[in-house]
Order: structure tokens, then sequence, then C-alpha cells
């Protein structure tokens, strides 16, 4: 009873694991943006204060500098060689007011003239912009070695505080998608415990319902109490349907397999057999294609494969509509020209409690059961359908 409990509670919960993970997916990304963001903003503004640091001793060395042009200036009337200052602290060079190289040291020689300090990633850049023209400079530039080891540190440290900061969050998102998806997990375990309840309800009645159906003689009995018997039969069928989806649901999966070889043909004349009351109700129709196929799996799961796809195609058609199956081996397909559905909610069609018709009874439970064992099985399940005119499911095998 504790291992039913047990895959109970985990096939109802994996609607709310869905749940989670898209919002944790959601969630996350907006965290790792805005932690991207912040980061950036964050070395961004570290790098000014250190080219701020680096402002004041490269305008140091410029000063330094332009007092050596002066002196340099002054001299270019006495001697006519004349040798420009080197400094082993910084490479540098002039231009004048055109932009135009007048002597340089610099390893690159690309400048933005635009910016007052800078830099390329190897070297950091200061342009002094000189009041006095000596020997027609206008421009001064400065260059030092960039010490990235600043940069590296600065890297890990944010890594690190990211990291920090990115768990946080998605621990403060867990607690949050819990707390949020709390009230669903409640109502899915209530409504668990309700159908557990339904179906044991419904068992005695049920039973009896379709036995004394059974035993009635219908040869004696008048037109409008026939109709009306019918009218019983088919609701006790669609009950019986249900139930046996409920049953299987609630007390049957812990069921150990009692698997074997057995003719799909014959069962599935069986089933339409059974059904044909109901198909009468509509009045549809139907096409059978069989060849001979046969599978190896338990026979009481592939009937509820089954009775769940055609009375689905029977619940989703329209009054006077038609019903195709095809077998083949190692394939069936089941075609019906009814509502048909929506190709966006195709991929949640085998999710429990999911209806997509609220005009049609049920909760909701066929089709996720019918995923479960063909899941269990290894069996392929595809679907087509065009809204409004019909639906096509395939099994392979």
């Amino acid at each position: 009873m504790s291992a039913s409990k047990n895959k109970v509670t985990n096939s109802l919960l994996r609607s709310e694991q869905k749940s989670l993970y898209r919002f944790l997916s959601l969630y996350i990304a907006m965290v790792i943006v805005v932690i991207s963001l912040l980061s950036i903003f964050y070395y961004q503004s570290k790098e000014k204060i250190m080219l701020y640091s680096q402002r004041l001793k490269l305008n140091k060395y410029s000063y330094v500098q332009s007092k050596r042009l002066k002196a340099l200036h002054h001299q270019s009337n006495i001697k006519k060689r004349l040798k420009y200052p080197i400094d082993s602290r910084f490479y540098s060079a002039i231009y004048d007011i055109e932009y135009t190289e007048i002597f340089s040291n610099l390893i690159e020689k690309d400048i933005r003239f635009d910016k007052e300090i800078y830099t390329n990633n190897k070297h950091i850049y200061f342009v002094k912009s000189l009041n006095d023209f000596y020997l027609g400079t206008k421009y001064l530039i400065i260059e030092v070695d960039y010490d990235k080891k600043w940069r590296l540190t600065l890297i890990y440290n944010i890594v690190l505080f990211d990291m920090f900061i990115f768990i946080i969050f998605v621990i403060m998102g867990l607690y949050l998608a819990k707390l949020f998806l709390k009230p669903m997990r409640n109502s899915l375990i209530l409504l668990d415990r309700f159908i557990k309840d339904t179906t044991h309800e419904l068992n005695t009645p049920l039973s009896a319902v379709l036995a004394n159906i059974e035993m009635m003689d219908i040869e004696s009995m008048s037109k409008s109490n026939l109709k009306k018997l019918n009218r019983i039969n088919i609701g006790a069928k669609s009950l019986s349907i249900l139930y046996q989806d409920l049953t299987y649901l609630t007390l049957e999966q812990e069921r150990k397999n009692e698997d074997e070889r057995f003719d799909i043909k014959s069962l599935i004349i069986d089933r339409i057999d059974y059904f044909n009351i109901l198909m009468k109700s509509k009045n549809i129709t139907y096409n059978l294609e069989l060849k001979s196929s046969d599978i190896y799996m338990d026979k009481r799961k592939f009937i509820r494969v089954l009775d769940n796809l055609i009375s689905n195609a029977i619940k989703y058609n329209r009054r006077n509509g038609n019903i195709e199956i095809f077998l083949s081996p190692n394939s069936l397909i089941i075609k019906d020209y009814g509502i048909g559905i929506d190709k966006d909610k195709i991929p949640f069609m085998f999710d429990r409690y999911s209806r997509f018709n609220s005009s049609e009874g049920g909760f909701g439970v066929g089709l996720n059961i019918v995923k479960s064992i063909l899941d269990e099985y290894n069996i392929d399940i595809k679907v087509k359908s065009k809204e409004g005119q019909w639906t096509e499911i395939s099994l392979n095998w």
C-alpha cells in the first residue's frame, strides 16, 4: 500500500515538477542577467577607479616631460641636433595640432586623441594637450604597461561573489517556488484522494447496473422502454470506462505484470463491439483495416490503452462522424473526424488532469494512463491533429 501511495504521489507531482522547472528556468535566467549586468557595472566602476589613480601618476609624468620639452625647445636655438628626452618609466610621443607625429617611441602607434586616458588591455595611454607649442608640439602622449594583475584579481573576486550570490538566489527561488506551488500540490493530493474514494463508492452500484442490464429481457420491452434501457446502458458503459481508469490509477498500478503474446486484431474487434452502443448513440460509423499483428505485453494494460483511445475518438467526435482504425505489423492508427485539438496543446495532452474541452466529462486521467503504459513498454505514440477536422493517434512498437 505504501509503494502504491508513493507511486501515486510521484505521478501527482509530475505536473508540479514541470511547473517548478519552468519557473526556475525563467527565474535563473533573470538572476543570471541581473548578476551579469551588476558584475559588468562593478567591473567598469573599478576600472574607472584604476584609471583615475593611473591618471594622477601619468599627469605627473606628462608634467615632467613637458618641462623637458620646454628645455629642449630653448636649446633648439643653440644646437642643430637635439636628443629627445627618454624616461625609463614610460614611453612617450609628441604630435602637432594636425595630429602629425613629430617623435614617438610608443610601442603602439594608434592613438585616440578624443580621450584623455584609456587602455587597450596592453597599455595605458594619457593624452595631454599642451598650451605652449614647444617644438611645434600640441599633444603629448604618455604610454605605460597595463598591469593585468589587478584585473585578474578583480575578475576572480567577481566570479566568487557571483557564484555565492547565485547560490543564495537559487535557494531563495526554490523556497519561493515551493511556497507558490504548495496550494497546487495540496489541490492535487485532495483530488487524488477524492478519486480514490469515488472509485471505491462506484464499484458496487456500477456492477449492479451492468449486471441487471445484461439480465433484462429485451424482446419483451416496448420501444420506449428499450430506448431508455439503451440510454442507461450507454451511461453505464461510459461510467465503466472511467471506473476502470480510476481503478487502474489508484489500485492496480502496483500489480505485477502478466505479459503474454496476444493477437491485437481480435482484441480491437472485441473492443469495437463493446463500444458499439456508444457509437450508435452519436450515429458514428467506423472503418477497420486490420492486418494480423501481435504484441508481447500485459493484455490488461493494452486494453486500457485501446479503451481510452477508442472512447476518446467517440467522445470528441461529431454526430454522424467517422472513426478509422488501421492495424499493421508493429503499428496501430486510430483516427477520428471530430473536433480536433490545437497543435499548441498537443504536448500537454498526456498531463494528468489536463482537459481541453469542458463540455465533455472525465477527470483528465485517461491519456495520462495511456502514456505511462506505453512508456513502460517502450511503445512510441505520436499525435497529429487539425483543429475542427480530425485527430490521428499512431502507436509504433
